[in-house]
């Protein structure tokens, strides 16, 4: 962490994808909003969408079209069940895909859930300038993701590279 520079704080939306959960309910949404709002970041927008791929993809779309969203996690949707289609419904949305997301996800999981952690498909990506972060369901999930990986690439500070200093050249051509 280089403490020489400033924060640089980010407007992040937060999707569930759930066919039960309720606002009161959610508590993986609120853990997420909870936690980046406390790491400085503001929730953008905060919504719940049934488990289909095409209200996904329309959710996720109108925010990747809107430049004052920065970044998208999602939780739930990544299992292997007939109605997890989280990452068949981004992945055709995505630019680029951040490979090593799901791996690392998937290898800090290990740790706490052991070979469980095969069932989760989490996925990353970038699209038209938006940094695309998808998460399992659970609570337990969306705090390993937060905290063991999406906070520090969401930071100017962690050095030696974050995913913030690279925002101002995702549109170059």
């Amino acid at each position: 962490m280089n403490t020489e520079k400033s924060f640089i704080p980010l407007n992040i939306a937060v999707l569930t994808i759930s066919d039960t959960r309720t606002e009161e309910e959610d508590t993986s949404g609120k853990t997420l909003a909870e936690r980046l709002t406390k790491a400085g970041h503001s929730v953008a927008e905060k919504k719940i969408v049934a488990d289909d791929i095409y209200q996904i993809r329309a959710v996720i779309s109108k925010w990747i079209a809107d430049p004052d969203v920065n970044a998208v996690v999602s939780t739930g949707g990544t299992g292997v069940t007939g109605r997890d289609g989280t990452p068949e419904a981004i992945a055709p949305l995505l630019d680029k895909q951040l490979d090593g997301f799901g791996e690392v996800f998937r290898m800090l999981s290990y740790e706490e859930i052991k070979t469980s952690t095969i069932q989760s498909r989490a996925i990353a990506g970038v699209a038209n300038a938006t940094y695309i972060f998808c998460l399992p369901g659970s609570s337990g999930a969306c705090r390993t993701g937060w905290d063991k990986l999406i906070q520090d690439q969401l930071d100017y500070r962690t050095r030696p590279c974050n995913l913030v200093q690279l925002m101002p050249r995702l549109l170059e051509k």
